[in-house]
């Protein structure tokens, strides 16, 4: 650009930033909403009509909770869910929406035995009964793969796990949790969790900003040097939308992760205990991919790789390591010749 066209657009970007509406508008990719209910609402993503997916590829994306199902579809270049459609396949996305402190006795057996199970029958008969693979990101990619060895009559083919945490003796700053909850038994934290109804929004998306504190100091000067780079702005802004619609944990999922996951690791020993039921990940049969960041600090690598010590049981079983942060390896700038190029060839194997 010109100096003149460069003053022009910092000019314009400036003001989009302070008083304006940004300098990107969201562009989600199209979709339709095959059922609505509460936390549970599916859609299908919809592509360029000339590109017709194979009869056999139902792919049903799973997020985690605390975060919003727009992490993969974050904008066009950022988009799991356009990718998908490229290749030829048929996307669709459960959706949570909002946790409120009236969803406070939702657990993990509302997404194991009926949210995840519903999501999966719905994709597959949309597909006229075809297997589904199955796409879990964070904590979601965790609950797709209990979900699978809960119930093996689910018609899922494959499971990919991206930043899923399979070992919390190997997740950051755990170590240190239990220490300070051997002073209390853990009941300090249980107690308040359950006394506010779970970890509400704010908070969920303070944490995450705290992850990422290099990003929230330097964000001035990152806003200033690049003020002529729209896409590069444009980048910044689907981040602070995601952070800002980020929701909140219910009160009993979150004691049972803090007890069972968090306390006692009882997903890194492969074998999930609530209450008298027991969920082992050797049950799993389907194919798994498990991807992994080293740079990832929510779920740092070796939490993801100890699922090929725990999944004995799948058909096949790959691990693959790719560059970014948590989010970035499901959806950052590296994410298509990483991540997506190894969920492509796996899915194109199957």
């Amino acid at each position: 650009m010109s100096f003149a066209d460069t003053v022009t657009t910092a000019a314009r970007n400036a003001w989009a930033l302070t008083f304006g509406p940004g300098v990107e508008a969201p562009n989600p990719t199209p979709s339709t909403v095959l059922s609505d209910a509460p936390h549970r609402t599916l859609r299908r993503f919809e592509g360029d009509e000339s590109i017709s997916a194979a009869d056999d590829s139902a792919v049903l994306l799973v997020p985690p909770l605390a975060a919003p199902a727009t992490c993969f579809d974050l904008r066009p270049d950022q988009s799991l869910a356009r990718f998908l459609l490229e290749t030829g396949r048929a996307p669709y996305v459960v959706d949570y929406g909002e946790i409120t402190f009236a969803d406070r006795r939702l657990g993990f057996e509302d997404w194991i035995d009926e949210i995840l199970p519903d999501a999966i029958l719905r994709t597959s008969a949309d597909r006229g009964g075809a297997p589904v693979d199955l796409i879990g990101w964070s904590i979601g990619g965790t609950l797709a793969l209990l979900t699978a060895a809960a119930h093996a009559h689910l018609p899922i083919r494959s499971i990919t796990a991206v930043g899923a945490p399979l070992n919390y003796d190997k997740m950051t700053g755990v170590p240190q949790l239990r220490a300070v909850a051997k002073l209390t038994g853990g009941i300090g934290t249980s107690t308040a969790v359950r006394a506010i109804g779970g970890i509400p929004a704010g908070l969920t998306r303070a944490a995450y900003r705290v992850t990422a504190w290099d990003r929230e100091l330097t964000r001035p000067w990152f806003v200033a040097s690049n003020i002529a780079r729209t896409e590069t702005l444009a980048k910044m802004e689907s981040i602070d939308r995601f952070m800002a619609e980020m929701p909140g944990y219910p009160g009993r999922f979150y004691g049972q992760l803090w007890g069972r996951f968090i306390l006692n690791n009882d997903i890194g020993k492969g074998v999930l205990r609530l209450g008298e039921r027991t969920i082992a990940l050797a049950d799993v049969t389907a194919h798994v991919l498990l991807v992994g960041g080293p740079a990832d600090v929510i779920t740092p690598a070796a939490a993801v790789e100890s699922g090929i010590r725990t999944l004995t049981g799948a058909a096949s079983l790959r691990y693959e390591t790719a560059p970014g942060s948590h989010l970035g390896i499901l959806t950052g700038e590296t994410a298509r010749d990483s991540t997506w190029t190894y969920l492509d060839k796996f899915l194109s194997e199957l």
